[in-house]
């Protein structure tokens, strides 16, 4: 096979007019033409730092909505389903992944459970993160959230560290906020990438002590405008990813919006390509390609190098997409999942009010992080604590889904609904049920229909109920990834229509059980201080 355009060669820094020559699945040669067709072609995209199972979907079908937007790879940590099912829960995804034409490169999760201030529904041992790494599928060491166990040198921590070093696997951070000494011995304990940088001088910080920085824009945690300057400074650290997208967001874009918001900012166009398509390839030692001779045939094909459409993506010198289609076929999915919890009623969630003054969490919208605010508490004529629409402050529920126990309920501002609940089992990281609502009886019935489902995402007001079932572990769909997009889009604007003005409800929704990111959190066990490292009382 032969195909001719204006090569962007990144490696070496110039365009030329060229023709591939493509044998099985490598690049034979590349040839300089005079004559060529009017189009350009340069290496896949790569996704830095995925959770595939935040897009709702099974490896298979992320990669049928993926492609066609010119991404062939993504290095994807599989702790979501890590955290539900253990390593059976990773040996899903790689066997799920090998069965369509892309290039999944997973990790072995390295913190799961996240935290010992939660349930999950499994541990991931020192002796099965070696395992793990032992395969040829495993490229690296995933996200080392329990930074406070690398910095006072926690013995299974280190464990699981030195046994990455062994294998000569990479070992990925996750330190939000981490600064000056912090910083330097988590990377010291030879951590060697972020992608939790909320500001500039936090990445320059890290980058000054050989960390590479993930530059990311998911559908909840934005970052790409507080970072995107350091293209200026350090461009040969930098790498572009999604850490956690919808699939309503994987439809409109991934990796290519961030080459082309780059580009509108006057970056170089190599520094951008080099952060997309190369950095990732070199510092994973993935087995993907990067347009030279010999290399394994990955590449897309781009009407031009302002707005990037995507004409043409290939994988293994196989065409995966054409004109914004998918030409992966979809596959059967099986289903996995670990779900025993039984149905709420809405007398389970009350709370008797304390005192006046109630400890708050403030969700803000693109952001993981949350604030504490003590505000005034609304009771019932019982003293029951309750929602208070007038000030944005409603409860929220997380309920253990691996067995029956009791719901542990905080409050939380800026969610914004009026009316009605919404719900999810995608909670990180232990995915236990998670919601927020204006009445208990909404809140309850949002978390029955995903009990009744073993999974999903929810939205009740009134009579009006969806839901969309997320059976595989209760955090991802079997079916097509473009009809579940649709689903999400649906819900997601119920929930709008509610009230809520974040612009990703059940993507926001779905962090505010996430103890390792402060400050103030909610897991099945009670509100958390993410900063001090220990519970806290809901009342002042």
């Amino acid at each position: 096979m032969k195909i001719s355009g204006h090569i962007v060669d990144v490696r070496n820094r110039r365009i030329f007019d060229g023709e591939l020559s493509i044998e099985r699945n490598r690049i034979t040669s590349i040839e300089a033409r005079e004559q060529v067709d009017n189009q350009f072609i340069l290496p896949g995209f790569v996704d830095a730092h995925v959770h595939v199972e935040s897009s709702m979907l099974v490896p298979s079908e992320f990669a049928r909505l993926a492609v066609v937007h010119g991404t062939v790879s993504t290095v994807s940590d599989p702790h979501e389903i890590g955290n539900v099912l253990g390593v059976e829960g990773v040996e899903y995804m790689i066997e799920n992944g090998h069965k369509v034409n892309f290039k999944f490169n997973f990790g072995a999760p390295s913190c799961v459970p996240a935290t010992t201030f939660e349930t999950a529904g499994a541990e991931i041992t020192p002796e099965e993160v070696e395992y793990l790494l032992k395969k040829p599928e495993i490229k690296y060491l995933a996200e080392m959230m329990n930074w406070p166990g690398v910095l006072f040198k926690d013995e299974v921590v280190y464990q699981k560290l030195q046994i990455a070093k062994e294998l000569g696997k990479p070992i990925d951070g996750h330190a939000p906020g981490l600064r000056g000494e912090q910083a330097e011995n988590y990377i010291k304990a030879g951590i060697s990438t972020d992608h939790e940088c909320f500001t500039a001088d936090e990445a320059r910080d890290k980058l000054k002590h050989g960390m590479k920085i993930a530059i990311r824009e998911g559908s909840a945690a934005k970052n790409f405008e507080a970072l995107v300057e350091l293209f200026a400074e350090s461009p040969e650290m930098l790498m572009f990813c999604s850490d956690d997208k919808h699939p309503d967001n994987l439809v409109e874009g991934h990796i290519d919006v961030l080459v082309k918001r780059a580009l509108d900012k006057g970056y170089d166009i190599f520094d951008i390509l080099t952060a997309a398509c190369i950095t990732p390839v070199d510092h994973y030692a993935l087995e993907v390609g990067t347009l030279q001779p010999g290399d394994y045939a990955d590449f897309i094909v781009v009407n031009n190098l302002h707005d990037f459409k995507v004409l043409a993506t290939y994988i293994d010198g196989q065409q995966v997409a054409e004109q914004g289609k998918s030409l992966i076929p979809q596959v059967e999915n099986k289903i996995v999942n670990q779900f025993d919890c039984s149905p709420i009623a809405p007398k389970d969630l009350k709370v008797k009010a304390d005192s006046d003054s109630v400890n708050v969490i403030e969700a803000l919208d693109g952001q993981l992080i949350t604030n504490c605010l003590p505000m005034n508490c609304k009771k019932d004529t019982e003293g029951y604590a309750v929602s208070d629409t007038n000030q944005d402050i409603l409860k929220m529920v997380v309920l253990n889904r691996y067995q029956s126990a009791p719901p542990a309920i905080a409050f939380i501002k800026n969610f914004g609904l009026k009316e009605g609940a919404i719900a999810s089992s995608v909670g990180h990281d232990s995915h236990n049920i998670i919601a927020v609502g204006v009445d208990d009886e909404s809140l309850a019935k949002s978390i029955n229909l995903i009990i009744k489902e073993q999974g999903g995402v929810s939205a009740v007001n009134g009579q009006q109920e969806m839901i969309l079932p997320l059976p595989v572990a209760g955090i991802m769909s079997d079916k097509d990834g473009y009809e579940v997009a649709k689903q999400y889009t649906a819900i997601d604007r119920l929930s709008k229509e509610m009230g809520s003005s974040l612009n990703s409800p059940f993507m926001t929704l779905s962090f505010m059980a996430l103890l390792v990111i402060p400050k103030l959190k909610l897991s099945d066990l009670g509100l958390f201080d993410g900063e001090k490292f220990e519970f806290k009382s809901l009342f002042n």
